[in-house]
């Protein structure tokens, strides 16, 4: 390119609503000592969200805070050859029993470490300085991935409305975490 020829212009991000959509069947993991699935307003959030958004809700559970109740659910789902992505609330702070980032971060095979600083980014426009409680990580266990995020549903809804819901969307240009899905690696870019 000479002095004379412009640069091409940058695309900016986002779903480019011509292309296909591809759903992912997605679990929800409430990690909680006192919730059910009635005063799940947290899962519930997710659930409702990830289906509005055209994706399968797999499965939900709740497990208490306890390390090995997590991994468990967690490992039951990552071996379940329909389960593409986990969703999981609660348990992400800094109280005696939030434990899950203890329980999961043995168990990926790869940590997405960017999913922290922008659930971070976004978290701060909506309770400022507080996002720093928040132990948010993400990352891949086997071919499944994983995103723990807070369990107050404020936290469930930034995380949702204002960074998954593109990232696993699979017409977000310039890419998506789909494409990264087996099923639909060559089929999505």
């Amino acid at each position: 390119m000479d002095a004379a020829t412009p640069p091409k212009a940058a695309h900016k991000p986002g779903v480019d609503a011509t292309l296909p959509f591809y759903p992912l069947n997605i679990a929800v993991l409430t990690v909680s000592d006192t919730r059910t699935f009635e005063t799940d307003t947290s899962g519930g959030l997710l659930a409702d969200r990830l289906v509005a958004a055209g994706h399968r809700l797999a499965q939900r559970a709740i497990v208490p805070d306890e390390v090995d109740a997590i991994r468990l659910q967690v490992r039951a789902w990552t071996e379940a050859q329909d389960i593409d992505v986990i969703l999981a609330t609660g348990g992400t702070g800094f109280a005696p029993r939030d434990v899950t980032p203890e329980a999961v971060r043995p168990l990926l095979r790869r940590e997405m470490d960017g999913f922290a600083a922008v659930f971070h980014r976004a978290s701060y426009g909506t309770v400022g300085v507080s996002t720093l409680q928040s132990r948010a990580l993400a990352g891949q266990i086997d071919e499944t991935f994983i995103f723990c995020v807070p369990g107050s549903t404020g936290a469930c809804r930034d995380a949702w409305d204002l960074v998954l819901a593109e990232e696993l969307d699979s017409r977000f240009r310039p890419c998506s975490l789909v494409g990264q899905v087996p099923r639909y690696r060559g089929i999505c870019p």
